[in-house]
């Protein structure tokens, strides 16, 4: 089966810190942000580029990702199956700081992207081990030659692509808002990445949010 890894369109700023100046404030630990209008022009443009041919629709239960597949599901008249394990490692986070504003208002977080690393109170193993066990019940559910299509996070994607190339680092391609990745997945348990980070359908709608620093890590995972 074929699975294509959609990582989220573009979401509004949300702080929850005094340092962070601008955006709106909420309650600690309820950062889940709202697609800027940008951000749902971009989540538009994802239906005419996976197309219609999709036997599954799976989200992350996050308000961004869920948002990004929104137009998707309307068009394929069919209800996203909202995946808990699919959460970014942020899913607590006080707050949300898109990639194009990340050196000026969380640079210590910043400097951490760059390395390919995630937040140091985040357990990488228990974080890839949920996502790999998510996706892979994702591809069991869906033998022969069906296409899948999840809609999720930098940080989810980047990890499972580490596992499947076997790499340590688990931020290591950089991945814009609504980019897609395709991951061929055999009955015989081979695990085949095809492209990472197609991002055609919406190059004219990235501009800034396509990272502040493109030779090392892009985009903000999240």
């Amino acid at each position: 089966m074929q699975l294509l890894l959609v990582r989220h369109a573009l979401p509004q700023r949300v702080h929850g810190r005094a340092d962070i100046p601008t955006g709106p404030t909420v309650p600690a630990g309820t950062a889940d942000p709202a697609l800027t209008e940008l951000g749902e022009q971009q989540a538009r443009r994802l239906v005419a580029a996976v197309g219609p041919a999709v036997d599954g629709l799976y989200v992350s239960p996050m308000r961004r990702a869920r948002a990004t597949a929104a137009p998707l599901a309307e068009a394929l008249g069919r209800d996203p199956e909202i995946v808990d394990d699919l959460r970014e490692y942020d899913a607590d986070s006080t707050h949300y700081i898109p990639v194009h504003d990340m050196a000026e208002y969380d640079p210590a977080a910043w400097d951490r992207i760059r390395a390919g690393l995630l937040p140091p109170d985040v357990d990488v193993a228990e974080f890839a081990g949920r996502v790999d066990a998510a996706l892979e019940r994702i591809v069991a559910a869906h033998p022969g030659r069906e296409t899948v299509v999840v809609v999720a996070h930098a940080g989810v994607v980047n990890v499972w692509l580490a596992r499947l190339i076997g790499i340590d680092r688990p931020l290591a391609f950089p991945l814009d808002y609504t980019g897609i990745t395709r991951v061929l997945a055999g009955r015989d348990g081979r695990r085949s990445v095809r492209t990472v980070n197609e991002i055609a359908h919406v190059a004219d709608l990235l501009g800034p949010t396509a990272g502040t620093v493109r030779a090392r890590s892009g985009d903000h995972p999240g």
